[in-house]
C-alpha cells in the first residue's frame, strides 16, 4: 500500500522570519493563525492546510521531512525553490 500523509505549513521568503515564526509557535502561538498571517502559499488561507497527498507529489526536501520526521512537531526552516518552510505533518499511513 501506498503511503500518504497531511501536513501543513508556513511557506517564508527569509530563513530568519521561517526561524523567528517557529520560535513564535514553540512560545505557544497557534500554527494556523502564523500561517494565515506570514505564508505566502495559497495553502495559508486555510491555515497552511494541504491536505493528504503521497511520496513524491511534493519537492525531495518536502516529503523527506513528511514521510520521515516526527508527526505533530514543527520541523524547518526547509529550503525549497519556493523559499523556506516549516512542516507540521499532522498523520501519515
Amino acid at each position: 500500500m501506498m503511503a500518504v500523509a497531511c501536513a501543513h505549513h508556513i511557506l517564508v521568503k527569509s530563513e530568519k522570519l521561517a526561524q523567528k515564526l517557529k520560535e513564535d509557535i514553540a512560545k505557544g502561538a497557534d500554527f494556523g493563525k502564523v500561517a494565515r498571517k506570514h505564508s505566502i502559499c495559497p495553502s495559508g488561507k486555510k491555515g497552511g492546510d494541504l491536505g493528504e497527498f503521497r511520496p513524491g507529489q511534493m519537492v525531495k526536501a518536502f516529503d523527506n521531512v513528511v514521510f520521515k520526521k516526527e508527526v505533530l512537531k514543527v520541523h524547518g526552516p526547509v529550503k525549497t525553490r519556493f523559499g523556506y518552510h516549516l512542516i507540521k505533518t499532522i498523520y501519515r499511513s
